[in-house]
């Protein structure tokens, strides 16, 4: 498992393109009936991909997690962003997902197992674990069940539907925070104006990026900003100190998760578009 160590503002600064995409990019977790995590030092969450097609998939118990079983102190959030129906079992329960649609499993659950209905179609599963300290119960939400937020507008080309699933109005957590955005035809901006959160961090997971596109991150203090070009099924964290916000050559999707001191959505701090440098 990849392991993403924490990095000071002042240094960022002074990055190159590849060190950035180095201490910052999740690339490559989705492949065919494999899982791949990335093990980040912000807040130690977890981010990954599971793709499978022609075989069960179980949620490996890495070594660096020092635990019985993957989920022993932690919990975990998945959504499938692949056009395929998938099938989670947890603890010998099924979970069918159909695209878009969210499962979380709470503190506890020993065995956890992926796989396609169809393999001719198969789902695409990213996910995010974080640090749990008491067991809610595991809860599966479609998309139609998700809160939906209209966001921006067409004239800035940031008109979008923001879909909440794990929060404080929806399925209940420890700390984990999550949800995915949906830019509409000809908007491609996210996030902006941007804002940071003192208190915890995030991660972007872009999805339905259309072939031969690309998505302009960015990141860095509001005064600082740097940017990481990323592809279709490409992951990036982002430290407390970080905006992320990004603009693409088309229109997209992207999962966004947070984990850290509280789950109130709106915990953040707003910087308006005539400061960013």
């Amino acid at each position: 498992m990849k392991v993403l160590h924490s990095v000071h503002p002042d240094d960022f600064k002074t990055y190159q393109t590849s060190l950035i995409r180095e201490r910052f990019l999740a690339d490559g977790i989705v492949k065919a009936d494999q899982l791949t995590c990335v093990y980040t030092h912000y807040d130690r969450m977890i981010v990954g991909g599971v793709n499978p097609v022609t075989k069960q998939i179980e949620l490996a118990n890495y070594p660096n997690l020092r635990a019985e079983y993957f989920l022993e102190r932690r919990e975990i959030g998945i959504i499938n962003v692949g056009n395929g129906a998938g099938q989670i079992t947890a603890d010998g329960v099924v979970y069918e997902l159909n695209k878009l649609d969210c499962l979380y499993i709470g503190k506890g659950t020993k065995k956890v197992t992926f796989a396609a209905k169809d393999e001719a179609n198969p789902p695409v599963f990213f996910l995010l674990s974080a640090p749990a300290h008491q067991t809610y119960p595991t809860t599966l939400m479609t998309n139609e069940q998700a809160i939906k937020v209209k966001a921006g507008h067409a004239s800035t080309a940031n008109d979008r539907t923001i879909n909440k699933y794990i929060h404080l109005e929806g399925i209940r957590s420890c700390q984990l925070v999550m949800g995915l955005t949906i830019l509409h035809g000809g908007s491609v901006w996210n996030t902006m104006p941007p804002h940071v959160h003192d208190r915890r961090m995030e991660a972007y997971f872009y999805f339905d990026v259309p072939q031969g596109q690309r998505i302009f991150h960015y990141m860095g203090e509001g005064n600082e900003t740097r940017h990481i070009l990323m592809e279709n099924y490409d992951a990036v964290v982002s430290p407390p100190w970080s905006i992320h916000s990004g603009v693409g050559t088309a229109s997209y999707s992207f999962i966004w998760g947070m984990a850290g001191e509280n789950l109130d959505y709106t915990d953040m701090d707003a910087i308006s578009i005539p400061e960013i440098r």
